[in-house]
């Protein structure tokens, strides 16, 4: 049996405040998506932390972005290997056959899971080595980025390693034969992006300095 339960009392409400309101005065959009399908231009891969609101901070509509989100916004390199690859699986899906025009990897300020990254890495979080542990595997991906870091103090590192994060995305991303062929003949533009929450602020990367400047 599956241990499904009814939704809580507040997201019922939510739900019902929603379809009375915005629902309703754009009933005639929803079922043009629905009838329609997606037509998204971009792709942004972010990281779960419910502090990240995509859509929120582009103001965008259903429809405009097509988004994945993982722990830490992390691209892993390509793998045809047979298994099972979600994160790949969107990319493959969002440029092949939505054909979007614009790919986004956003990073953000206070990342947990690149905080835990960090402190494997140190060698101060030892749970995270284990073979069993799912956040500690995803998080490997992120290693030649701390192996790239500068000294410093802590807190400049851990910063710095967000930004690494999005770099490791983006070159791991030019490992996929279909995303390599349209960013070279244009069909497709890779952007990387770090948005500082406190402040309200993104960070676009430039990789002709290899830096990060406010947008």
């Amino acid at each position: 049996m599956i241990p499904a339960k009814p939704l809580p009392s507040f997201l019922t409400q939510r739900f019902e405040g929603w379809k009375a309101t915005t629902f309703a005065e754009n009933k005639h959009w929803y079922k043009r998506l629905a009838v329609e399908g997606q037509r998204p231009r971009v792709m942004v891969i972010s990281c779960c932390d419910s502090r990240v609101h995509v859509t929120s901070i582009f103001g965008a509509e259903q429809g405009e972005f097509f988004i994945h989100r993982n722990i830490a916004s992390l691209v892993p390199p390509y793998q045809p290997d047979g298994e099972q690859h979600g994160t790949s699986a969107a990319v493959e899906y969002a440029v092949t056959a939505l054909q979007i025009t614009n790919l986004i990897i956003m990073g953000h300020s206070r990342c947990g899971g690149v905080r835990g990254c960090y402190d494997m890495c140190s060698g101060n979080a030892p749970e995270l080595e284990e073979k069993s542990s799912f956040v500690g595997r995803w998080m490997d991906l992120l290693r030649p980025g701390f192996e790239a870091l500068e000294d410093g103090d802590e807190a400049t590192r851990v910063d710095a390693l967000e930004k690494e994060a999005v770099k490791v995305s983006l070159r791991n991303l030019m490992t996929f034969p279909f995303v390599a062929e349209r960013v070279d003949d244009g069909r497709l533009s890779l952007h990387g992006l770090w948005n500082d929450i406190a402040e309200g602020e993104l960070h676009g990367y430039n990789a002709a300095n290899d830096r990060f400047v406010k947008v």
